[in-house]
């Protein structure tokens, strides 16, 4: 069975434009802001848009969402189910529970979205393991972290996973490290985070945790893929029995959509 194909909302960001302030620290009303223009459609769009090239799952990034009123989620998680399409993970895309100044109070922060995630109907919520390099204090820190934002996780039924993404989570062994000590815990392998003469090595270490993958292609000018990069990862991935969904993303210059759309060709073809 092929794994199941996702889009993040990320991958759609120039067609959404607007994001909001919605950060730790931050209160509602969240702001507005044009952060890639006014876009031509809003996350409220996005099912409908999703549902009509044939896209069944997704990522939402939690600034692409306006408010946590459990109201206002219960209008957008229903705006998903209409169409039939299944909000895979909430991205938590900030907080540090790296950070001894300010974890505190971004482990608050990440249990919000945590619990918005579950009002939402998401499957899951991933979240940053830390912006500190790693250290024994630095990772000590993490793990407590994760450790409670999983155990909300469970309370209110949504699985919590991280990423190797930023400085923390920056090597397989750091990922190892942290996922061997927060049992439970998911992940998702990024094949754009890392690069290196050893990237898919470190890919196929890491996508053997996984239990879900932004599958992330490079692209040149006019839509040009790196074919050879994405079909290393996609191999890497499948070396290490990886079984789970790929969610697309798509960074590069040029129409998201024809973007997304030769991403997902080259994974059916694969």
């Amino acid at each position: 069975m092929r794994n199941p194909i996702a889009v993040s909302s990320w991958s759609l960001h120039n067609k959404i434009g607007i994001s909001y302030s919605n950060g730790p620290g931050e209160i509602e009303p969240f702001r507005c802001q044009d952060t890639w223009g006014r876009g031509t459609f809003s996350v409220f769009d996005l099912p409908r848009e999703l549902a009509l090239r044939g896209y069944r799952r997704c990522e939402i990034c939690h600034f692409h969402i306006a408010s946590q009123d459990p109201v206002e989620l219960t209008k957008l998680r229903r705006a998903f189910e209409e169409q039939g399409v299944v909000i895979q993970t909430l991205l938590i895309d900030d907080g540090d529970l790296t950070a001894p100044s300010s974890r505190a109070r971004d482990i608050e922060w990440m249990s919000g979205w945590i619990r918005t995630a579950a009002l939402l109907g998401a499957e899951n919520a991933r979240v940053i393991a830390g912006k500190s390099k790693p250290t024994a204090e630095t990772l000590a820190l993490s793990v407590d972290g994760l450790k409670r934002l999983l155990a909300l996780g469970q309370q209110v039924g949504v699985g919590v996973a991280t990423e190797n993404w930023l400085d923390l989570l920056s090597t397989p062994d750091s990922v190892h490290h942290v996922l061997d000590r927060v049992p439970g815990l998911g992940f998702m392998a990024d094949t754009g985070n890392w690069s290196g003469t050893t990237k898919y090595d470190d890919l196929q270490s890491i996508f053997g945790r996984a239990n879900l993958c932004h599958a992330k292609a490079s692209f040149a000018t006019e839509l040009a893929m790196d074919e050879v990069d994405f079909a290393s990862c996609l191999a890497a991935a499948k070396k290490a029995g990886y079984s789970g969904p790929l969610t697309l993303i798509f960074m590069d210059e040029g129409d998201e959509w024809a973007g997304l759309e030769k991403e997902r060709v080259f994974i059916l073809r694969s």
